[in-house]
């Protein structure tokens, strides 16, 4: 089901009211989704179907992305205000500290929600802020890049460029490790969803302070990592179990820097796994380096 909600968030800029649109599907305990910088919620959809048969899977569009609109004037679209802002919208939607799983920046925001107890448990994918300086400027100049020609490509060309296997691999290869499994309808609807994104630039900016360098005590961890990630290069999860040092470390085998469209059902085991490993007995026996 999709829907949009409006709430007031306590940030520290005072209160706010903020809207969010999100789909909202399966039963269990409540696992939320939070997508890329220029992605939106959609993203998750090569996975949702399979996490819904063991979760209530909320998958959500980040502020300024997808049909959620930016962030009101002068809040910046910074971490803590995310975070916040997160938080408030799993309270007015009445998920009880949901599992979370994030790729890229929304594993980034993922990990601050586990920061912050506010979740049961965190599966990042990919996750932002475990970049030297000099990655981030990589990764800033890629994603810049990405942006630049999606707003410059005009739709009839973007579609016809999605119908053909080729023309898929030149639009999306960056993120995707098998770009050519995307359907033509999610590469266009991707594209546009990049050109349009009200909050890129804003939070591409915030970003470039972003060093994440906390632990996360008390939530289980669960961070996996692409081995063809072309964007956030694989090394950094090794930078991210050492600041999470109980964090399970995953190597997910032929996928890009948005695995969820390159392996579903590795994906959707991994993110399964990681809400599974909450008991007392599951932080003591599963957190452990696999494969990196």
């Amino acid at each position: 089901m999709s829907a949009t909600l409006s709430f007031t968030a306590p940030t520290e800029h005072g209160p706010q009211d903020v809207t969010l649109a999100y789909a909202r599907v399966g039963e269990g305990e409540p696992l939320l989704l939070l997508h890329g910088i220029g992605h939106h919620r959609q993203a998750w959809d090569p996975v949702v179907d399979i996490l819904a048969t063991e979760r209530e899977v909320v998958a959500v569009d980040l502020p300024g992305f997808g049909q959620s609109p930016a962030l009101p004037h002068g809040l910046p679209h910074d971490l803590p205000t995310t975070t916040a802002i997160l938080g408030a919208f799993c309270t007015a939607l009445g998920l009880d500290r949901p599992h979370v799983a994030g790729n890229s920046l929304g594993g980034l925001l993922a990990l601050g929600l586990g920061r912050e107890n506010l979740v049961r448990s965190v599966t990042a994918l990919s996750p932002a802020g475990f970049w030297t300086q000099a990655e981030r400027r990589y990764a800033f100049g890629v994603l810049t890049g990405m942006r630049r020609t999606a707003r410059s490509l005009p739709l009839p060309l973007v579609e016809r460029l999605s119908r053909t296997a080729v023309g898929r691999t030149a639009l999306t290869s960056t993120i995707y490790a098998r770009p050519a499994r995307r359907s033509p309808e999610a590469v266009v609807a991707e594209t546009l969803a990049l050109a349009h994104a009200q909050g890129f630039s804003e939070t591409l900016r915030a970003g470039r302070s972003v060093l994440f360098t906390d632990d996360v005590p008390g939530v289980p961890v669960t961070v996996a990592w692409g081995d063809r990630d072309r964007l956030l290069l694989p090394r950094q999860g090794i930078r991210a179990k050492h600041a999470i040092p109980r964090a399970r470390l995953v190597r997910l085998r032929g996928c890009g820097h948005v695995p969820m469209n390159d392996d579903p059902a590795l994906v959707a085991r991994v993110l399964l796994d990681g809400s599974r490993a909450q008991s007392a007995r599951a932080l003591r026996t599963s957190f452990s380096t696999v494969g990196l």
